[in-house]
């Protein structure tokens, strides 16, 4: 079966581990050149890996996307000359620090905006020009259930992802007239792959009485980044993809 992102480039952040990681693994497998990115060399070392080793094409990044536009713009320009050009950007990157209203001072407030959109912001800043004059691309955002099905703890962050999905509609305005298709993910509570699966996790409580009736894994994520990189998908701009399990968009049934 052919590969349906073949001869074309990505750029996931935050892609060393779980959803991330997942994303770039899945897109490379699909025929991408895949750049990983992220702080850890370690684990970023670990994905290309397992790109390479599957008979796909990676190669690792490192970058702090701490909020500012240098940062940003760097990390654009380093992964150019890697690629030559980006077709597909993943802004997946982000943080979750669990405090409430109340326990959250303004460096953790700051950071939390700086990673979660900032960084994302000029990312996009920086590489949607040449995908326009390329031609098109891709642009691709992480949000969360969160953002719209609210939890009484990190309203820093489920705002900031309120926020991104709020971009994904504004640049799919912006930038899908030139070519560039602007979409976004929502995941549910997804369970990393080194979990402990001995023990039950934290999230599977809000997964009670959903259709699913379970957590999900990073690969159902990776699926959904896959449908919306490809041209399968050409037709779909400011999208938000609920990934979720049925969590926002179902009555959920106590149980």
């Amino acid at each position: 079966m052919a590969q349906r992102l073949q001869g074309r480039t990505a750029l996931i952040t935050g892609s060393t581990s779980n959803i991330g990681r997942a994303i770039a693994v899945a897109l490379a497998a699909e025929g991408a050149h895949v750049v990983v990115s992220g702080r850890d060399e370690v684990r970023g070392a670990a994905v290309v890996d397992q790109i390479l080793n599957d008979g796909g094409q990676a190669h690792f990044v490192q970058a702090d996307l701490d909020g500012t536009a240098a940062a940003s713009h760097q990390l654009a320009a380093e992964v150019a000359a890697v690629l030559g050009r980006v077709d597909i950007l993943v802004n997946n990157a982000g943080i979750y620090p669990p405090s409430t209203t109340a326990t959250t001072d303004e460096r953790t407030f700051d950071r939390v905006y700086g990673v979660n959109v900032k960084a994302p912001f000029f990312l996009t800043q920086a590489l949607v020009p040449e995908m326009i004059s390329a031609g098109g691309g891709v642009v691709i955002n992480l949000g969360s259930w969160i953002a719209r099905l609210a939890v009484p703890v990190s309203s820093p962050y489920s705002s900031s992802k309120g926020a991104m999905e709020t971009l994904t509609r504004a640049w799919a305005a912006e930038f899908g007239p030139s070519g560039v298709r602007v979409n976004a993910i929502s995941p549910g509570v997804i369970v990393s792959p080194d979990w402990d699966s001995t023990t039950d996790h934290p999230g599977e409580v809000m997964m009670r009485g959903t259709p699913a009736g379970r957590s999900g894994h990073p690969g159902a994520i990776a699926a959904a980044a896959v449908y919306l990189a490809s041209d399968d998908a050409q037709f779909v701009h400011g999208t938000v993809l609920d990934v979720d399990g049925g969590r926002t968009g179902v009555a959920v049934i106590a149980v």
